[in-house]
C-alpha cells in the first residue's frame, strides 16, 4: 500500500492577518504546519479561517502568486506561505 507523506511549509501572515494565528506565533508571524500532499493555497487559507477577501498579497518562497492560482497551487515541502491584507495609506 503507498501513502503519500505529508509536506511541512511555513505559513507567514503580516499586520492585521497575524491575529489568526496561534498567540505563540505571532510575535515571529510564523506557523510551521504539517499538510496533506497536495494542499493548495487556498486550502491553507480555508483551513486558518482566513478571510480570501483580505488575503491580497500571497508569496510562495517570494514569488506573487495571483489569485486566480491559489486554487490550484500545491504546495511542497519546505516551501514558505506569506500573505499580506490590502494596505491603505495616504
Amino acid at each position: 500500500m503507498t501513502t503519500q507523506a505529508g509536506v511541512r511549509v511555513a505559513l507567514k501572515l503580516y499586520a492585521s492577518l497575524a491575529d489568526y494565528l496561534p498567540a505563540p506565533a505571532r510575535r515571529a508571524h510564523r506557523l510551521d504546519l504539517e499538510l496533506p500532499a497536495g494542499t493548495t493555497i487556498a486550502d491553507v487559507i480555508g483551513q486558518q479561517g482566513l478571510p480570501p477577501a483580505m488575503c491580497h498579497l500571497v508569496l510562495v518562497n517570494g514569488v506573487f502568486v495571483p489569485p486566480g492560482e491559489r486554487a490550484v497551487r500545491a504546495l511542497v515541502a519546505g516551501d514558505e506561505l506569506a500573505i499580506w491584507p490590502p494596505i491603505g495609506g495616504g
